[in-house]
């Protein structure tokens, strides 16, 4: 999973087994964020964060709203005894930047190595995804 600014850049980044729900990964995903400030301690949570509808959970919304995360998660249209429940609301003009998130996904798929994965350990396979977004990173900069 990644996280990324509002340019693209990769700043958070967690890989794991794909058993998992994304929605479990989510939390330990946000804790990889540390952006440097000029003074003072990194920060470690980001203003404001996008998310698809993978993400609709009563739990995550109240992860991130104790830490003080705006979001904006579309609420999956439920069928059935759901139907009554009082859907969540979110920021669509916000959601419409999703796409930045999306562009780094496909950064990320233009090195052959990340997007087939030949290595059987994942420190090995993590490590390689670690290296492709560093590359993503110094072309930003370089920009």
């Amino acid at each position: 999973m990644l996280v990324t600014d509002g340019k693209g850049t990769p700043i958070g980044l967690h890989v794991d087994s794909a058993q998992k729900a994304e929605v479990k990964l989510a939390q330990t995903t946000l804790g990889t964020v540390r952006v440097h400030q000029p003074k003072g301690r990194p920060r470690t949570r980001p203003d404001y964060l996008t998310a698809d509808k993978g993400y609709d959970s009563r739990e995550f919304r109240q992860y991130l709203h104790r830490r003080g995360v705006r979001h904006s998660i579309p609420p999956i249209r439920r069928t059935g005894r759901w139907r009554s429940r009082r859907l969540p609301r979110y920021d669509p003009t916000r959601y419409a930047q999703r796409w930045i998130v999306e562009r780094s996904n496909a950064w990320l798929q233009n090195f052959r190595r990340v997007l087939v994965r030949h290595e059987r350990l994942l420190t090995t396979y993590r490590a390689f995804v670690f290296i492709a977004c560093l590359l993503i990173a110094v072309r930003a900069l370089s920009k």
